[in-house]
């Protein structure tokens, strides 16, 4: 599997991207906020240098190919999987951030999150044929994780785009930036998925396409850690809003607690039928008066 220097110019030009983002979020102290993120720059920094090694020794006719491609094939297949669990925990961490404002409704949507976390891995998984009965049926298990973790991201992309004034959430803030870099990412690999072939050269078109849209989005995630966040504010809500009754609701499910939601005076379910009788009352002595007269 020969590599041209195009592409190899390419993979270097990533892994100094990925560098250089792990250099300026560990130096902001990010990872206090962001730790499987800041696991998942540690998976890249280091697997990537050992994975780009072995697949250049793989490939030099040397005659020590039967050596290395075992190397190669296992050790890209571990950092592959491992990575998609570590993208789960980097929904859940975007999904908390987002409604840290609303501590019931993060709490509840946790629970929520984490039983459709399982529902799409026990569908992803479900998916899987099993049809290799050797090894190679780790890559199909990567494959179907990895697959479940993408349509999770694109949800959760577009779960804070239709949401974002609601929950008074900022798209310059980092949070978003994730949620937006990895939707990217996972709707080119499904992208990529769809056009490619199951033995697609490194240096066909569509893997140049693909590395692009990679180097562009580490791009974006350097200057979301570089750019000056703007401070998140208090989110103060009136009592009668929706949003309040939603988070109100959502802390006292559980607890055995019952939710008192203010309602404004006007709407009080009493003071319309006095308003009613009132009205029936001062017609019908007008209607008496009438009569005497």
């Amino acid at each position: 599997m020969p590599l041209n220097f195009a592409m190899t110019a390419m993979s270097a030009t990533e892994f100094l991207l990925w560098a250089v983002l792990g250099f300026i979020f560990w130096k902001k102290d990010l990872q206090r906020r962001y730790r499987a993120m800041s696991t998942y720059l540690a998976l890249r920094l280091v697997s990537m240098p050992v994975l780009l090694g072995l697949l250049y020794l793989q490939a030099q006719p040397t005659g020590h190919q039967a050596f290395y491609f075992p190397l190669y094939f296992y050790s890209y297949w571990a950092v592959y999987g491992a990575s998609a669990v570590t993208l789960f925990f980097i929904c859940m961490e975007v999904f908390r951030a987002a409604l840290l404002p609303y501590p019931g409704l993060m709490r509840l949507g946790t629970v929520v999150f984490r039983w459709t976390t399982l529902a799409s891995l026990i569908v992803g998984l479900s998916s899987v044929s099993f049809t290799h009965r050797s090894v190679l049926v780790l890559t199909d298990v990567a494959l179907a994780l990895m697959r479940s973790v993408s349509i999770l991201e694109i949800c959760l992309l577009a779960f804070l785009c239709l949401c974002m004034n609601a929950l008074r959430l900022s798209a310059r803030e980092i949070c978003f930036g994730v949620a937006l870099g990895f939707g990217i990412l996972a709707a080119n690999d499904f992208l990529a998925a769809a056009l490619m072939s199951r033995h697609t050269a490194l240096t066909a078109p569509i893997q140049f396409m693909n590395e692009a849209v990679v180097l562009a989005t580490i791009g974006l995630w350097t200057a979301y850690c570089t750019l000056p966040e703007p401070v998140r504010k208090p989110v103060v809500l009136a009592p009668n809003s929706t949003i309040y009754r939603w988070n109100e609701i959502a802390a006292a499910l559980g607890h055995g607690t019952k939710v008192a939601v203010q309602q404004p005076a006007n709407s009080f379910f009493l003071s319309d039928v006095e308003k009613v009788v009132d009205k029936v009352l001062t017609r019908s002595n007008l209607q008496g008066s009438e009569s005497k007269s």
